[in-house]
C-alpha cells in the first residue's frame, strides 16, 4: 500500500504521484521497496479520471471500453502550507495530502464526495492468479450506492459482493447478462471503473465504510464523475460513455421466446 507522497510531477495536463510502500526516512528506505503512482487527469469536465500502476510496462488488455474524450485543462493547485497538490477538473477537485499517510479527498464545489484514505489502495501477488489492484473509496453515514448494471438482487448494493462479468445465470442468481462497472452514490457521485475484463465490488461488505473495487494486472483505472442530482451526474457518464439512440417502433412489437414455447405455428403467432 502506498505509504506516502515521496513525489509529484507534472506532465503538461497530468499529475502524477509517486507513493513508496514505506515511509523514506533515509537511503536505506528507498532499496528494493516497491512504489505505487497515481495519475490524474480531466478527460472531460467536472470528471476526474485516475490511473493507479505498479509496474508501468505492462501489455494493454483488450478490448477496451470506447470512451468520448473531451479533455480539459486542468488547474493544478499546490499549497506547500496545507501540504496539499489539488487537481481541478471544472467544480470537482482532487485534493493530494503531501505529508502524513496516504489521503486523496474528491470534492465537488469545496465539499468532500468521497476519499481514497490511507488503507484504500493495495496491490497483491495471489498466489495461482497473478497480481491484483485495488481501491477503496469512503461511504459516508447512510450513504447509499446504486446501479453496476443489470442485477437480480436489492436496489440499494450496499452489503453486496458483486462480480462485473456478462453470464448466463438466469434470474435468481448473483450471474447477470448486462454488467456495468459504473455506480452511482446518493451523495451525487458517480465512479466507473474503467476495465472490460473482471471488476470484483464489495460495496460496503468487506468494509462497511467503504466501496472496494479490484481489477487482476498490474494497474487500475477509474473516473470520479461530479455531483450534483443523480441526472447531473448520469448526464457526464452518459456523454462519456456514449447514449444509445431511440429504438425503432417496431421493436416494441411482438416478443415470443423459448422460454414459453416451442411450437411456432401461423396459428400461435397470430
Amino acid at each position: 500500500r502506498p505509504a506516502e507522497v515521496y513525489d509529484v510531477e507534472l506532465r503538461d495536463d497530468e499529475l502524477v504521484v509517486h507513493a513508496p510502500v514505506t515511509r523514506i526516512l533515509s537511503r536505506g528506505d528507498t532499496l528494493n521497496k516497491p512504489v505505487i503512482s497515481v495519475s490524474f487527469t480531466a478527460p472531460r469536465p467536472d470528471v476526474i479520471a485516475v490511473k493507479i500502476e505498479h509496474f508501468a510496462g505492462y501489455r494493454e488488455s483488450l478490448p477496451r471500453f470506447e470512451l468520448d474524450p473531451a479533455p480539459v485543462s486542468p488547474t493544478i493547485t499546490r499549497d506547500d502550507q496545507a501540504h496539499t497538490v489539488e487537481f481541478t477538473s471544472g467544480r470537482l477537485t482532487a485534493r493530494v495530502a503531501l505529508q502524513g499517510p496516504w489521503q486523496v479527498d474528491y470534492l465537488w464545489d469545496g465539499e468532500v464526495l468521497t476519499s481514497s484514505t490511507e488503507r484504500s489502495i493495495g496491490y497483491a501477488q495471489v498466489e495461482g492468479e497473478g497480481p491484483y489492484v485495488h481501491e477503496q473509496l469512503s461511504l459516508d453515514v447512510g450513504e447509499h450506492i446504486y446501479g453496476l448494471g443489470e442485477r437480480f438482487g436489492a436496489f440499494v448494493k450496499n452489503g453486496q459482493s458483486v462480480d462485473i462479468w456478462n453470464a448466463d445465470g438466469g434470474t435468481n442468481s448473483e450471474q447477470a447478462y448486462k454488467n456495468v462497472p459504473f455506480y452511482l452514490s446518493s451523495r451525487g457521485y458517480g465512479v466507473l471503473v474503467d476495465d472490460a475484463g473482471p471488476v470484483s465490488f464489495e460495496v460496503g461488505s468487506e468494509n462497511v465504510s467503504a466501496t472496494q473495487f479490484s481489477v487482476p494486472g498490474e494497474r487500475l483505472r477509474y473516473e470520479v464523475y461530479g455531483g450534483g442530482t443523480p441526472l447531473e451526474v448520469i448526464e457526464r457518464y452518459t456523454a462519456r460513455s456514449g447514449r444509445p439512440p431511440s429504438l425503432p417502433e417496431w421493436s416494441y412489437g411482438l416478443w415470443l421466446s423459448t422460454s414459453f414455447t416451442t411450437d411456432y405455428d401461423e396459428a400461435t403467432v397470430n
